[in-house]
């Protein structure tokens, strides 16, 4: 017993023996090199070391069912060893005759051995493939010129017929096109016997011809016994066939010129000297280039930028690789800006050629970018101008709160009554310009109302006068008896203003604008382009100056967004379409006529507005009616700024309100823990530190839903409105706002309250 253990324990090849009960009765030295835990099954092992589902796993399952059924199996099993290396195991395993259910195991690992039967088994199978695909022809055929091996390349070139059991039914002659000189070998095609290579005619059981070449060589082999046979060695080349890839290669050559000239991207072949040698169409208009042939290409680039070419071009040389691709300006008349994309261009050897560039026009892309540019930069001019105006809101109501208090004792006819109203007026004054600052910055609340147009002009006169300067002369020549139009007096402003300012521009040496008034009735509709305005009842408001005038060619593009005549950082190209936008949102139409050199005339029609049945129409704030603002309740007023909040508190105590005051959100919360069902009404700022006003106002509803709010803000009604949750009520008061208007707001809140 002890010999036979050690004869096997010497084996290169793991063995163990598993009893009926699967308990490891031996297992030998080789068996625990493999895997150290030898007293666990063998097929425990390997079922631990296999993923389920695993091919190996089937192939382990199978060698089992062939255990059982046949009392032995072997397979190839591929694991994952403990230290993560992938193994092929070759495992076979017998029973034991002579001892029921014992098994004994074996394997061995044949990593390597199953590799280098694989890459030869795969490098036969490459060769075969090579010889039978080979996108040549190749032929053996013995003495008596019958084909003894045909590649399947040249049995498909020539379709050759053969019988049930493979072998061609066809000799070499029987191919060859023309009769063939007597003696001529039947291995050979040539006319001569001694000729080795040569061009033949071969003949196609279809009837078609194929030119092709062969090369042969003639070779004595043994054939059994001492009998000696010849067999060939051939080669056919198709020549049809290459003849075939010539004329699509003249096709494809013609081909690509033709996609080389008609491509819509600019295409230039650069020597190593930087002068072009080839070039298309495209790019000849891009670069504006005549005589381009063996011009240096740097002398098309705009001088500015030729630098930037040449260090370009000199690193795609050197680097063998494209590289970033480069945005310049080309120096024809019409200055496009293109974007080179270059590559190096190299012979098989890997000296270089040159240079092939595509030139891609980005006009138009450095056009946008530089009005994006502007945009952005007019979009952060505008919140400076929001926030500014916000600030200046709280100072002007502040000041403008405080004179309503004073008027309250210093009635007409005491002498501080005229200094304290010069205070108020230009304080208003003040209001109206933050109110352009938020206009500018889109961030104002559109209220339209029922104006006169007659009292806009005429209170914009001092500021229009003001920014057009001394040399130039204003007129205004107003109707009579206008009729009111329903607008936003803030955007109406915007367009007068706008309008004023583009003249000036056009009047750098001076002149004169004249802006006329009057009722227009249109008794049949009015195109102009693809505008048409209807019939109907309109205020005309026409802004004409003696400037230089618009050119015909764009005066179709003047309201454009973004389209600007101007030197660039003089103007956005945003004036005319806000212009166009504000009237068109308010219903009406703006045309405009120019006579170039002799000046231009805008002409704006809004629609009239017309009174309710019963009455004529009402111009909005100017005719209302004075009422009782007095009230009673408890108001609890929250706002940081600390001059806003005395004079809001003193002016409702005055009003006979009783007042909370607090500095913030966090304060108020504190007040209403005591006060909470007292307080009748809370106003609050919307914007303050920590906890804003939208915030301290969900708070409070969630203790007492049915709360009034009236916000306050120097911010617009928009913003303001974005800032509370969707469907949350409540009222808002625009800073700088009056003692009349806080309390008229109030009185109106409580009442529906």
């Amino acid at each position: 017993m002890a010999l036979l253990r050690d004869s096997l324990d010497v084996t290169k090849r793991a063995r163990q023996l598993v009893d009926s009960s699967g308990r490891v009765r031996f297992t030998n030295a080789a068996y625990s090199r493999i895997f150290p835990t030898i007293d666990v099954p063998l097929i425990s092992t390997l079922s631990s070391l296999i993923a389920a589902g695993s091919d190996a796993a089937r192939k382990l399952q199978q060698l089992t069912l062939s255990l059982e059924q046949t009392g032995q199996g072997r397979a190839d099993i591929d694991v994952i060893m403990q230290f993560g290396d992938r193994e092929i195991l070759d495992v076979s395993a017998c029973q034991l005759h002579g001892f029921s259910g014992f098994v004994l195991w074996s394997l061995d690992i044949v990593t390597e051995r199953r590799q280098i039967e694989e890459y030869i088994r795969s490098d036969h199978e490459k060769f075969a493939d090579l010889v039978e695909h080979a996108p040549i022809g190749f032929y053996s055929v013995d003495e008596n010129g019958a084909f003894q091996f045909v590649n399947e390349t040249l049995e498909n070139w020539l379709d050759l017929p053969s019988d049930e059991n493979g072998v061609f039914t066809v000799k070499l002659h029987d191919l060859v096109v023309g009769a063939l000189p007597p003696g001529t070998p039947s291995y050979s095609p040539f006319a001569d016997p001694a000729a080795r290579s040569g061009e033949v005619m071969l003949r196609r059981p279809n009837g078609q011809v194929m030119q092709a070449y062969i090369r042969h060589a003639v070779a004595a082999v043994q054939a059994g016994g001492k009998r000696t046979a010849i067999r060939t060695r051939s080669v056919v080349h198709d020549l049809s066939r290459e003849q075939e890839l010539e004329r699509a290669l003249q096709v494809s050559e013609q081909y690509f010129q033709r996609f080389f000239e008609e491509a819509p991207t600019g295409i230039a072949l650069i020597d190593t000297a930087g002068r072009i040698e080839q070039a298309n169409r495209a790019f000849q208009q891009l670069a504006d280039a005549g005589n381009w042939r063996d011009a240096p290409m740097i002398e098309l680039v705009h001088p500015d930028d030729r630098g930037a070419v040449t260090e370009h071009f000199s690193a795609v040389l050197d680097n063998s690789r494209p590289l970033t691709p480069l945005t310049v300006r080309l120096a024809g008349q019409a200055q496009h800006s293109v974007t080179i994309f270059a590559s190096r261009r190299d012979d098989k050897e890997g000296k270089s050629l040159g240079i092939i560039a595509h030139f891609i026009d980005a006009t138009e892309q450095k056009r946008l970018e530089v009005q994006f540019a502007q945009s952005q930069k007019m979009q952060a001019v505008g919140l400076l101008a929001g926030g500014i105006a916000h600030d200046f809101n709280n100072l002007l109501t502040a000041m403008i709160g405080f004179c309503d208090l004073l008027l309250l004792r210093h009635r007409a006819g005491d002498q501080s009554f005229a200094d304290i109203m010069q205070i108020k007026q230009n304080a208003n004054r003040a209001a109206n310009l933050v109110r352009q600052l938020l206009a500018f910055s889109r961030q104002q609340t559109l209220q339209p109302r029922v104006l006169s147009i007659t009292d806009v002009l005429a209170e914009l006169s001092h500021l229009l006068r003001r920014l057009i300067g001394e040399n130039i002369e204003l007129n205004m020549v107003h109707g009579r008896d206008l009729r009111p139009v329903r607008v936003d007096q803030g955007q109406l402003e915007q367009v007068i203003i706008n309008l004023a300012v583009n003249a000036r521009d056009a009047m750098p040496n001076g002149g004169n604008l004249t802006i006329r008034t009057e009722n227009i009735t249109t008794a049949e509709p009015l195109q102009r382009g693809a505008e048409v305005m209807p019939v109907g009842n309109y205020v005309l408001i026409e802004m004409k100056d003696s400037g230089t005038g618009i050119p015909a060619e764009i005066i179709d593009r003047i309201f454009e967004p973004f389209f600007s005549t101007k030197a660039v950082g003089s103007g956005t190209g945003l004036g005319l379409s806000t212009v166009y936008g504000i009237v068109r949102q308010t219903g009406g139409f703006v045309f405009v006529d120019s006579w170039p050199g002799a000046g231009a005339a805008f002409r704006i029609y809004l629609p009239q507005h017309m009174a309710a049945a019963g009455g004529d129409a009402k111009i909005d704030a100017s005719e209302e009616a004075p009422r009782d603002l007095t009230g009673i309740g408890t108001i609890l007023l929250v706002e940081d700024e600390d001059a806003v909040r005395l004079f809001s508190a003193r002016a409702l105590r005055n009003k006979g309100y009783q007042v909370l005051e607090a500095r913030s959100g966090e304060a108020a919360l504190e007040i209403l823990n005591e006060h909470l069902e007292e307080v009748n009404l809370i106003i609050s700022d919307v914007v303050m530190p920590r906890m804003d006003g939208p915030e301290l106002i969900k708070e409070v509803r969630a203790r007492r839903s049915n709360m009034p709010v009236i916000f306050i803000s120097g911010y617009a009604e928009d913003a303001f409105r974005r800032r509370v949750d969707a469907g949350e009520e409540a009222h808002f008061l625009l800073k700088p706002f009056t003692l009349k208007q806080l309390a008229a707001k109030v009185k109106e809140v409580l009442d529906q309250g």
